[in-house]
């Protein structure tokens, strides 16, 4: 059975793959040398699998495009310097607040 990781783990492992990594050896380099247009095409793409499978009732299926659509995120906001850590203290601010009321503040 594989060790578990969390977000933080898999994020630290692009940024290392984002730095270091040869495309030709690294799907994370090669996507981010391809430019953020073919990242936020893939984020695209992962969306709308997980919608379809969702739509179709396939649990499996949704949770595996799920974790296809977090990774790809995670490479983007690699690339666009947001970390994991931002995202998890945005989320905290909102805590506890509506989400009709804060919607209504922006």
């Amino acid at each position: 059975m594989a060790a578990r990781k969390d977000l933080g783990q898999v994020y630290r492992v692009i940024l290392e793959r984002l730095d270091q990594s040869d495309p030709e050896r690294s799907y994370v380099a090669r996507l981010a040398a391809q430019g953020q247009d073919a990242m936020l095409k893939k984020i695209a793409e992962e969306c709308c699998e997980v919608l379809l499978a969702a739509k179709n009732g396939q649990r499996g299926a949704a949770t595996c495009e799920l974790a296809d659509l977090q990774f790809h995120l995670l490479v983007w906001m690699a690339s666009a310097g947001i970390t994991p850590e931002d995202v998890e203290r945005e989320l905290g601010a909102r805590f506890g607040r509506s989400g009709l009321t804060a919607r209504g503040a922006r």
